[in-house]
């Protein structure tokens, strides 16, 4: 509902459909650890950030307040690489949400314990980062989705590999071993940090990429894709077709991919004159 998104229109005799993948990355992610419990409840289309909340509050699932959800939602989709208690605590912060010290080691505390799977994934890779130095392979995460190797990077289910150029040992001002690359800012050459958690990241936006990159192709032979935003795919309808291409675009982005047959895709889809109508 954005002046901005207002102003973006469908061409006469067509309307906008804008296409969400619903929590693709924290679903990625609960796959990818292996995670099944949370896999399960995407599956059934349970409320995960509900679910988390009663973790978290030590109630019930149905007894959880809004406010309460609303914790339990930050929680799911932002701490699965490893966020710790003093940034979350930040973040709430700026949401309006006071949290303690003690409330705020708790939250993370239980994360990490209800979603074991997932810390291990970041210890994974750590290890996976090692292994990349050493031009070794190493496991990591579900078995054949992503594979270590060595220092051609991480190669995905595309083919593509990720890459980490000049993976290195470095110690910091803290005389601390950290794990650090370089990436090109225009002319310039940045030392930038890698770690368990932040592989995990860039391993399911890939991963995430993919799948919308797959569904994109198969919405566009169809219906003109215009743009994506993040996790969201927008394209123009013909104005007699809007429901049933609406429809077309939902099933397209619910189909899994081919590595990825027990991965549930969800997604959430609008239609309208202009952008800011959907």
């Amino acid at each position: 509902g954005s002046t901005i998104k207002s102003c973006i229109l469908a061409p006469e005799g067509y309307v906008f459909c804008d296409s969400d993948s619903s929590q693709i990355e924290a679903r990625t992610l609960a796959w990818l650890a292996e995670q099944d419990d949370l896999v399960g409840a995407f599956e059934r289309g349970e409320d995960v950030y509900r679910i988390m909340a009663g973790k978290i509050f030590n109630k019930k699932p149905e007894d959880v307040t809004s406010a309460e959800r609303f914790i339990g939602k930050t929680v799911v989709l932002g701490c699965g690489y490893g966020l710790g208690w003093t940034r979350f605590q930040a973040h709430m912060k700026n949401q309006k949400v006071l949290l303690t010290d003690i409330e705020a080691q708790d939250i993370i505390s239980t994360y990490r314990e209800t979603a074991y799977k997932i810390p291990e994934l970041w210890r994974q890779g750590d290890e996976a980062i090692k292994a990349m130095i050493d031009d070794q392979t190493a496991p990591y995460g579900r078995d054949g989705a992503v594979v270590v190797e060595g220092k051609k990077g991480i190669r995905l289910p595309n083919g593509l590999h990720l890459q980490y150029p000049n993976l290195r040992k470095n110690q910091n001002e803290e005389g601390k071993t950290e794990y650090v690359y370089d990436t090109k800012r225009g002319k310039s050459v940045v030392t930038t940090k890698l770690y368990g958690g932040k592989l995990t990241e860039n391993v399911c936006q890939a991963l995430a990429r993919i799948v919308i990159g797959e569904q994109m192709l198969k919405i566009n032979k169809k219906y003109r894709v215009v743009m994506t935003v993040h996790d969201a795919v927008g394209c123009l309808i013909p104005t007699h077709e809007e429901e049933t291409g609406k429809e077309f675009v939902e099933l397209c982005m619910r189909i899994r991919p081919s590595w990825a047959l027990d991965l549930p895709l969800n997604c959430e889809a609008g239609t309208g004159l202009t952008y800011g109508d959907c």
